[in-house]
């Protein structure tokens, strides 16, 4: 599909790879790594053909697409952030636009056909038809359906929908332009960094729909487990080439270490070859009876391709100088309330945090995370109860914006010699160096650096002279890999107590011993880390009641008239009327349908005679999916019951919860597209 033909790329006097060869086929899923400055994201502007080669060539497949997401710097502006999103699909909608006015002429002609004057209808007929076939060809009948799914999946609420795209921060703006690339399905999707504006919520739905995206993409991130769920090859910049391995990124990280370790004994055994080859020269050049002998060796010297072995990255292990111990309880939460004017983000929250554990607060973007934190640190107070902290308790805060309480003028090495005075400069320089400040960076005043740079510095200072609380709130951003293990390593040394919101996967994984769920203004506490919680969560919705959609007697009546089976409980309109006060279990839907959460709408309309063809295609196509779909999952269910390896239960798993959201969402779909032709039943 595409590839690369030992071609190579200088920044300036410096070469970033040379002589790489790389063939790109399609539905392969690819991470691009390497250390910061290798050359990843040049690389990818050059696939995506923004940037050129300085030598060899780059070929692609006549007629593909290729969608880029860069780091930062998208800025959109002009519509809502619906309609931005349907600029994706301008050719559908311009096919239904004229399907539209076709039946209308077609309407119009309707008289002239009964004279047998037909030539005219015939013709727009024909035309009528091609396009209705190619709509529904291209799944046009869905298209306000997959935008609603995407942007919710990035963290978009309903509300926010209709406002226009320019009202939003760059972080936002970055969430709708991945959108608009989601929609389009390129056939090569070239993502640098996607997961650096997204909360939790949104990298966990975005590892499932990279997960059955149809075509080839290639990431570059600094999310482990991001990376080790969503490819199965991994590119490597390294030694100024190029070098695939087969796997994840887990894999990747074994495969390089034994790698590593050849090319070091290879370049043991050449050193040792060379040495010998100059010892016998140095020793015979002068002697005549040697000189052929001499001549033999010094070709063969030429001859060899020296290998090279880049310098390794220092490891670095950081560890915080120990604090003082705290009383067994260190914070304590009783009947908590926060309200900003009319809107609660929570109340009645009860908890208590021991000595020595690490908390990881998660919950969707606004749930209320950070203004937790901001409570249990007394930087803010609660609207009702109390927040207590226990005995010789000193919270330390990291605040997002930590980076603004910093002094300007200070010298990035004085400052933080100020907040360590017992730390020594040569480890205050590696610990620099790790959150990526090396050389003559750490003599840069504060207030040059770049809000990312400053974050960086602020955490790191943090971490030289700690109290025995401390409070993180996204203490991962701007950090790469190298980084996010350190401070990793750290905390899991560090013998206080820590508290944190963090968006990777991997660090919580890592770090948490409980969490801390802020969901719909009420705070839940799970024991253990975050895989512990996804696993307490789904064994809670299992237990939970089927939801019942009541249908009212017209939308049954529609249903059954054309021979539907109606795929999940249901019951009768004066039934459900009957049944409405279980709260959280019963929607009654009359007219039009927004999803589980709007209200019931009392309206109805008619649909144009497309539309409704449309909708009544894509009914009948889901009463054949969804008992497919059921199927599938009862066997995939079957298939575990028997054990064959860890890793086959594993995928079987991922199966299972893959098919189970894919027949919700038919069937939430299905029910949406009854209740609306339903209204044009009862319109007609």
């Amino acid at each position: 599909m595409l590839s690369l033909e030992n071609a190579g790329k200088r920044f300036g006097p410096r070469v970033l790879f040379l002589e790489a060869n790389w063939l790109i086929r399609n539905r392969e899923k690819t991470a691009l790594v390497g250390a910061n400055g290798a050359g990843k994201s040049t690389l990818m502007k050059v696939l995506a053909g923004m940037e050129t080669l300085d030598y060899g060539t780059l070929q692609r497949t006549r007629g593909m697409s290729i969608g880029y997401l860069p780091q930062e710097g998208l800025h959109l502006t002009g519509r809502t952030v619906f309609d931005e999103c349907l600029t994706v699909f301008s050719e559908l909608r311009e096919m239904e636009r004229e399907a539209e006015q076709l039946a209308a002429q077609m309407a119009e002609l309707g008289d002239i056909q009964m004279t047998g004057e037909s030539g005219e209808y015939e013709a727009a007929a024909e035309r009528y038809s091609l396009l209705q076939e190619r709509f529904h060809a291209l799944d046009g009948y869905a298209l306000d359906a997959q935008v609603g799914s995407v942007l919710t999946g990035l963290g978009f609420g309903k509300g926010e929908w209709p406002r226009r795209t320019d009202e939003f921060s760059g972080g936002w703006q970055m969430r709708i332009a991945l959108a608009k690339l989601l929609l389009a399905k390129p056939n090569l999707l070239l993502l640098d960094e996607p997961t650096n504006h997204l909360d939790l919520e949104s990298r966990n739905w975005l590892e499932d729909y990279l997960r059955t995206y149809p075509f080839a993409y290639i990431l570059c991130s600094h999310d482990r487990y991001f990376l080790d769920v969503t490819i199965d090859r991994t590119v490597e910049i390294w030694n100024k080439r190029l070098t695939i391995y087969q796997g994840n990124f887990t894999k990747y990280v074994a495969q390089k270490d034994e790698r590593r370790a050849q090319l070091t004994a290879a370049y043991r055994n050449q050193q040792e070859r060379i040495e010998r080859l100059e010892a016998f020269i140095n020793r015979f050049r002068y002697q005549a009876t040697k000189a052929k002998q001499v001549q033999s060796r010094l070709k063969e010297l030429e001859k060899i391709e020296r290998i090279e072995i880049p310098e390794e990255e220092p490891a670095i292990h950081f560890k915080f100088p120990q604090p003082p111990p705290s009383g067994r309880t260190v914070v304590e939460a009783e009947n908590l309330r926060k309200d900003y004017g009319a809107k609660c983000v929570f109340a009645n929250v009860r908890f208590t945090v021991a000595r020595g554990d690490r908390v990881a607060l998660v919950g969707v973007n606004g749930a209320g995370k950070s203004t937790l934190i901001r409570l249990l640190t007394g930087a803010e107070a609660p609207t009702a109860g109390a927040v207590r902290l226990g005995h010789n308790v000193v919270p330390e805060y990291f605040a997002q914006d930590q980076y603004k309480a910093l002094d300007s003028e200070a010298r990035m090495l004085d400052d933080i010699g100020r907040a360590a005075r017992r730390v020594p400069e040569a480890e205050l320089r590696s610990l620099l160096g790790c959150f990526l400040f090396s050389g003559d960076d750490v003599f840069k005043p504060l207030g040059v650096l770049s809000g990312g740079e400053r974050n960086r510095y602020a955490l790191a200072r943090i971490l030289v002279s700690p109290s025995n609380f401390l409070l993180l709130d996204e203490p991962t951003n701007h950090l790469d890999m190298r980084a996010k293990d350190v401070l990793l390593e750290a905390l899991e040394a560090f013998s206080g107590t820590v508290v944190f919101v963090s968006h990777d996967r991997y660090f919580i994984d890592g770090l948490a011993t409980r969490v801390l769920e802020v969901e719909n203004g009420a705070v839940t506490a799970y024991e253990g880390n975050y895989e512990d919680y996804l696993r307490r969560k789904e064994a809670l919705a299992a237990q939970s009641p089927l939801r019942t959609v009541i249908l009212s007697d017209a939308a049954r009546s529609a249903a059954q008239s054309k021979g539907l089976r109606l795929p999940f409980s249901t019951q009768s309109e004066d039934a459900g009327r009957a049944s409405s006060s279980a709260p959280n279990t019963t929607i009654l839907i009359e007219g039009g349908y927004d999803g589980p959460d709007a209200a019931p709408k009392k309206q109805t309309r008619r649909l144009n005679p497309i539309k409704q063809k449309q909708m009544e295609d894509r009914c009948a196509f889901l009463e054949e999916e969804i008992p497919r779909i059921e199927a599938a999952i009862a066997h995939t269910e079957q298939e575990l019951g028997v054990y064959v390896s860890a890793a086959e239960t594993q995928r079987l798993t991922a199966l299972a919860g893959e098919l189970r959201a894919q027949l919700a969402a038919l069937t939430a779909e299905w029910e949406e597209l009854m209740v609306q032709l339903e209204g044009h039943i009862s319109a007609g």
